[in-house]
């Protein structure tokens, strides 16, 4: 279909990409595409909404500004008990949830987190763009977290940004103008800008950046790391981070060619397949690793 609107070839997408498909959601809201994930996970681990006590919601493409996409989790799973608000560190969202979480829970405010990311990116999508709009898909992924006395879990985070690139990827919302005058711009760019190779050098810079530093700081060499779970954002990003530490590409999970660029959703959505495989086994020790809008970047080591 892409190639009907923009001047593009399947070819073109995936060697510049790898992405052969992408989701779109056409009649979901963002918030009901985070209810069913938000389902489905408190569904596969047996906990109860009443057991939560704070919900983080992930989005760059929210249905409104308030009520936030959590509040909206909160109400439809009746979790009276949680905290709720949302997080935008757009592709980042995963890892910075996650560590606000853990943070959360060292601090003994909390036992129990449900972190969910949905993302409607095809609403700010130009699809005459095809600098993006081949890129970028719609989905939701959750996970649930549970405090616990042993030595598994999160094991160390490294959180970073660079605002002075903020504008190499950015999506405006409200215009800049004078609220009292009778014509007001109703015409607002609500779309997608990106500058590819900007984005390229910063993640190229920061992904390794931010992988070196969780083991630095777990005292933890790359040889004993079973999973990285990159941000599905480009093959040729994911590439640079095998080459980097010398992985093979098994180590290294990739469904990017199914699914596209969807932000804060690419890494629980990954998690959701590893585990749905078998792929995710007791001891093993995995890295998860974002990068996106803001700028912002981070990482986190777990073992499951």
């Amino acid at each position: 279909m892409l190639t009907k609107m923009v001047d593009t070839s399947d070819e073109w997408i995936v060697q510049r990409t790898g992405i052969r498909e992408r989701r779109i959601a056409v009649n979901q809201t963002t918030a009901e595409l985070a209810i069913t994930a938000a389902k489905h996970a408190l569904a596969d681990t047996g906990i109860t909404a009443q057991e939560i006590d704070i919900i983080i919601a992930c989005t760059a493409t929210p249905d409104s500004y308030t009520p936030s996409i959590a509040c909206r989790v909160q109400a439809e799973l009746q979790a009276q008990r949680a905290v709720a608000f949302d997080l935008s560190a757009a592709c980042s969202g995963f890892v910075y949830a996650t560590d606000v979480v853990d943070s959360y829970f060292r601090a003994g405010k909390a036992k129990t987190a449900l972190v969910v990311c949905a993302e409607t990116l095809s609403r700010i999508v130009d699809y005459t763009d095809r600098t993006v709009c081949c890129l970028f898909g719609d989905g939701a992924g959750a996970a649930v977290y549970q405090w616990s006395e042993t030595k598994d879990g999160i094991l160390q985070t490294f959180m970073g940004a660079d605002g002075s690139r903020g504008d190499a990827l950015l999506a405006t919302a409200l215009p800049v103008e004078d609220p009292l005058e009778q014509s007001r711009n109703t015409e607002v760019d609500r779309f997608l800008h990106m500058n590819g190779k900007e984005v390229f050098r910063f993640a190229a810079r920061t992904v390794p950046e931010a992988i070196d530093c969780v083991l630095k700081q777990a005292g933890v060499t790359i040889d004993e790391i079973d999973w990285i779970v990159p941000h599905q954002a480009n093959l040729r990003i994911i590439d640079v981070i095998c080459r980097r530490y010398g992985l093979a590409p098994e180590q290294v999970y990739v469904n990017l060619e199914r699914y596209g660029n969807t932000s804060s959703a690419s890494i629980p959505l990954c998690l959701d397949e590893m585990r749905r495989n078998g792929l995710l086994l007791a001891g093993q020790l995995i890295i998860f690793v974002g990068f996106g809008g803001g700028l912002t970047y981070g990482a986190v080591l777990i073992r499951i």
